[in-house]
């Protein structure tokens, strides 16, 4: 007897189709939405660097003011994803998938919200990560950062609707235009307390939220996402499910509106002052700036090395909001970034210097004093520290007419008697002068 055996082949099995999420999120206009998403702000705040780029606060308001670009920009983004299958054709297509209606916006959709969230917090964390190694104090804020990328991927999923109701090509560029002036106009001061809902609403520097304003923003917005996709998608009974992201966002837009101004606190830092008791007066600088101190005290050093010794001063330079207290006088504002401050350093430490003498001198509530005063408070100046512009304007003056020749040759021999006098007597002097601080009269200025 043979035997005879069979053989058998065994087919390759066939590859697993790829999964539509992985098509959506490679290919198509999703990644290009992304880029957009991210070279935007980056271009922005690439621009205003100046502005923002050493100060933590600083970042993150210009971060959180992207919004009101941002928003407009994944709207129409959603929105022409949106119209993709009317562009196509294919929209009876796809009424013939095993995929449900919400399953298949939802498919299309979150790719490209993903994908501009993703955009966003890259440029974020490019922008945080160039402000830490000039950053003098605090800490950095990301506490909104969350709410900002869920009203991103709440506006690229609303436009998507849009774009599926919206048979219109220019529909697009007329929602980010649309969304553009709303926020805007929803975020002016005289919108009263609906602007609170304003996703984009500008944060001053020296103010945080409190901790659940972020929450109840994202829950407003993804809310009013949630409910738009799911009236569009789900029919029948099912319906009914839309009231509940709606309510969850009528719970949060209320409480916004409602708290007033409790959702803003001021930043606990703020108020700190860090200070160098090695000199008189006292250098104190805001907390939020400690890094700073060394390089005000330096700009400074000229200024209180020549008041050693001199009585009837303040007792420090102070850098916090609101008037200065008894014995205190206003360090030159380190604030707005871009000024006096760039990238952490001191722009000008003459002028600053002139600027801290100035305020020394409190002149600022006598309106235009006598020239005896004046003379005196120049000679000062330009003893402690003189103004950098100062020899310009006396070439302005020895051209002008006899009046203000003649001031000037009154300040010029101020200047050079108090710079004539020994150390003891111009001390003894000095400590005369800034006995009459704030005095706006001439007897109470003494003779120089």
């Amino acid at each position: 007897m043979t035997l005879v055996t069979e053989k058998r082949t065994t087919r390759p099995a066939a590859p697993r189709p790829p999964h539509p999420l992985r098509a959506e999120v490679a290919r198509g206009f999703a990644p290009w939405a992304g880029a957009a998403a991210f070279l935007t702000p980056a271009v922005l705040l690439a621009a205003e660097a100046d502005r923002w780029q050493g100060g933590w606060a600083e970042t993150r308001t210009e971060l959180h003011a992207m919004q009101l670009v941002l928003v407009p920009l994944a709207a129409a983004a959603g929105c022409r994803q949106g119209g993709r299958e009317r562009r196509r054709a294919t929209e009876e297509l796809w009424t013939t998938a095993v995929r449900g209606p919400l399953v298949r916006l939802l498919v299309a959709a979150l790719p490209l919200a993903l994908w501009v969230v993703a955009g966003y917090l890259l440029a974020a964390t490019g922008a945080l990560l160039a402000t830490w190694p000039y950053a003098r104090g605090d800490r950095p804020y990301t506490d909104l950062l969350p709410a900002d990328a869920v009203v991103l991927l709440a506006a690229a999923v609303a436009g998507h609707v849009v774009g599926r109701l919206v048979a219109w090509r220019p529909a697009p560029p007329l929602l980010a235009a649309a969304g553009y002036v709303g926020l805007a106009l929803c975020g002016r001061a005289d919108a009263g307390a609906w602007r609170r809902l304003d996703p984009a609403l500008p944060v001053a520097e020296e103010l945080v939220p409190v901790g659940w304003q972020p929450v109840a923003l994202a829950v407003w917005a993804g809310g009013l996402a949630a409910a738009a996709v799911l009236a569009y998608a789900l029919r029948g009974r099912r319906r009914w499910t839309v009231l509940l992201p709606l309510a969850a966002a009528a719970a949060a837009g209320g409480l916004l509106v409602r708290s007033g101004p409790e959702l803003w606190h001021a930043n606990p830092s703020g108020s700190g002052q860090v200070c160098d008791t090695s000199t008189v007066p006292q250098i104190c600088v805001n907390a939020r700036y400690a890094g700073m101190l060394p390089q005000v005290t330096k700009a400074l050093s000229g200024v209180t090395g020549r008041l050693e010794g001199v009585r009837n001063l303040p007792v420090r330079f102070e850098d916090r909001p609101g008037e200065p207290h008894d014995g205190e006088v206003q360090l030159p504002l380190l604030t707005p970034i871009g000024w006096s401050v760039v990238r952490g350093r001191l722009t000008d430490p003459e002028q600053y210097a002139w600027e801290a003498t100035a305020a020394l001198q409190d002149r600022a509530k006598c309106g235009e004093p006598d020239a005896r005063v004046r003379a005196a408070d120049a000679a000062v100046s330009d003893y402690l520290a003189p103004n950098p512009a100062q020899g310009h304007f006396d070439e302005l003056d020895a051209k002008g007419d006899a009046a203000r020749r003649a001031e000037l040759r009154e300040r010029r021999a101020a200047r050079a008697r108090l710079a004539s006098m020994g150390a003891d007597e111009r001390r003894t002097w000095l400590s005369a002068y800034f006995a009459t601080v704030g005095d706006c009269h001439q007897n109470g200025v003494p003779a120089l």
